[in-house]
C-alpha cells in the first residue's frame, strides 16, 4: 500500500494517507473526496542516519529489538 500526501480542497488540510487500490481517499478532518494529490517531500541525504538513528533508539527503548542477540543489537544501535 502506498503512503500518498493529499490536500483537501474543501478545508485546506494537508495530510498522508495509506491507500489501497479499490479505496477512495477522505479527508481525515471533514470527510471530503475532492482531494489533491500532493508532492511528498524528501529528506535531505545528510539527515538520514540520524533519522534512522534516532528511530532505532526509540524502537529500542520500546522493546522492538528484545528479539535480537546483544551483538546484533549493538550493530543496530550504533
Amino acid at each position: 500500500m502506498p503512503l500518498y500526501d493529499y490536500h483537501c480542497s474543501q478545508c485546506t488540510a494537508d495530510f498522508e494517507l495509506l491507500v489501497r487500490s479499490s479505496t477512495v481517499p477522505t479527508c481525515p478532518r471533514c470527510g471530503s473526496t475532492t482531494l489533491d494529490k500532493a508532492v511528498s517531500l524528501v529528506a535531505p541525504a545528510q539527515k538520514i542516519p540520524g533519522i534512522i538513528a534516532s528511530n532505532r533508539r526509540a524502537a529500542a527503548r520500546e522493546g522492538h529489538f528484545r528479539h535480537f542477540s546483544q551483538a546484533e543489537r549493538a550493530k543496530l544501535l550504533k
